[in-house]
């Protein structure tokens, strides 16, 4: 089954290129990337093993959410 969440976001442009994103909802989530298709891309994976982890973890996710 999959699921849907809406994740805030906040997206950091860095000094040396690249950007990195993390989400105040849930501060487990940190990813970057060269541009902003393939930090989405990678932030993709980054909160699938971030609910798996609160899954393993049996913690609840955060109601934000």
């Amino acid at each position: 089954m999959s699921q849907t969440f809406r994740v805030p976001l906040r997206l950091t442009p860095q000094p040396e290129g690249g950007f990195t994103v993390t989400s105040p909802a849930i501060p487990e989530v940190v990813t970057e990337g060269d541009s902003v298709y393939q930090v989405l891309h990678n932030l993709q994976d980054a909160v699938e093993a971030v609910v798996e982890l609160y899954g393993d973890l049996q913690r609840p996710l955060p109601p934000a959410l």
